[in-house]
């Protein structure tokens, strides 16, 4: 199975120019004060704790006061203020030409970073035997995996709007999204569960398929208000551990717990969680992925590749080594292709051998 993380949307030409031009050459050309490092000043805003990152082959940067991060051309676009399209055609012609030093864009004067109040989240529960007999049977999820998410206290219960929903969340409680046990149609038959089991394993009748009904389009999944969207969730729980599989999204967490369960590796890789793709990842747990060894399962559409892409930078500035599993020729059964870690519960014999196992090593 090949594992790789690229940005489909970049021309070939923009690549090639990239291996003539590094972010210490573009530093040089707008003549910034300083030179680009590990641990440097940021060369955009007043820095006057060093918080800016760039790699040591100056293919990459990052800022962690203001979350942003990039390549060689994304620090050209910042650096110049143009557009994408714009910048993108000025680095290409920059590339082929020669570099003389030019006096740097006016620097923007940034509002300061506020510190973002912590949420305040109603109270969750742990789940019961009935809670994960329920979620297993509607994701096809093993009970194992959902055991090992209500451990690593990344799975929760509760009664929201009046219906009975499953939480990812993790011990931070900076980040929390709910989905309806009702809101998820059964992988065979089409339709969700019939019947739902409250603390008390007391049956109640339930429609399938149910979506949020307070938030317009009724959508499955509710982040609640105050979460810090961008905050890995599990990131914390996953200290203790060499590997991390970082998935995009909470079914994805769930299905992430069931392959560490089913091949047995609860003593060395944690599922993480970046609950939407068009997020980056927060800057105060950037640092947490240092030195680990992380796989990022993005979902197979246009914003889950740009995902990985996005993601794989930020983490490489911290020094994470990163790849990506690619779904490609991955098929559930039923001839369905593989769209997500979600989906990959289901896959074929086919699928399932040439896969030759899904988690980081």
């Amino acid at each position: 199975m090949s594992k790789f993380y690229s940005n489909n949307t970049v021309q070939s030409t923009i690549a090639y120019a990239k291996t003539r031009l590094n972010i210490q050459m573009l530093w040089q050309h707008f003549n910034y004060p300083g030179s680009p490092a590990v641990s440097c000043r940021s060369p955009f805003r007043d820095d006057i704790k060093p918080s800016f990152s760039v790699n040591g082959d100056g293919t990459l940067w990052n800022d962690f006061a203001t979350g942003e991060a990039g390549d060689s051309v994304d620090f050209f676009q910042r650096a110049s203020g143009l557009s994408r399209t714009k910048a993108c055609r000025k680095f290409i012609a920059l590339a082929g030409g020669t570099l003389t030093a030019t006096a740097h864009a006016v620097r923007p004067n940034p509002q300061p970073v506020q510190a973002r109040p912590r949420p305040s989240f109603p109270d969750f529960r742990k789940g019961t035997a009935a809670d994960f007999a329920q979620l297993s049977m509607s994701r096809s999820i093993s009970l194992e995996g959902l055991e090992l998410a209500g451990k690593r206290s990344l799975l929760h219960f509760a009664t929201l709007k009046d219906s009975p929903a499953w939480i990812i969340t993790d011990s931070e409680r900076l980040n929390a999204q709910a989905r309806r046990m009702d809101g998820q149609p059964h992988p065979e038959t089409g339709h969700g569960p019939r019947v739902w089991y409250d603390e008390h394993n007391n049956p109640h009748d339930i429609l399938p398929a149910q979506g949020w009904q307070h938030l317009e389009g009724r959508p499955k999944a509710w982040t609640l208000p105050g979460s810090w969207a961008a905050w890995p969730i599990g990131i914390k729980e996953a200290q203790p551990f060499k590997f991390i599989a970082l998935c995009e999204g909470g079914p994805d967490l769930l299905a992430a717990c069931h392959f560490i369960a089913a091949e047995s590796r609860w003593h060395d890789c944690a599922p993480v969680a970046m609950l939407g793709a068009s997020q980056r990842i927060h800057q105060e747990a950037l640092p947490l992925f240092a030195g680990k060894r992380v796989r990022i399962f993005g979902h197979a559409d246009e914003s889950g590749r740009s995902a990985v892409h996005t993601w794989a930078i930020q983490l490489e500035t911290v020094g994470a080594d990163v790849d990506a599993f690619s779904f490609v020729g991955l098929h559930q059964v039923g001839g369905k292709p593989v769209k997500d870690l979600n989906d990959s519960l289901l896959m074929d014999a086919g699928s399932l051998a040439g896969a030759e196992g899904v988690l980081p090593l």
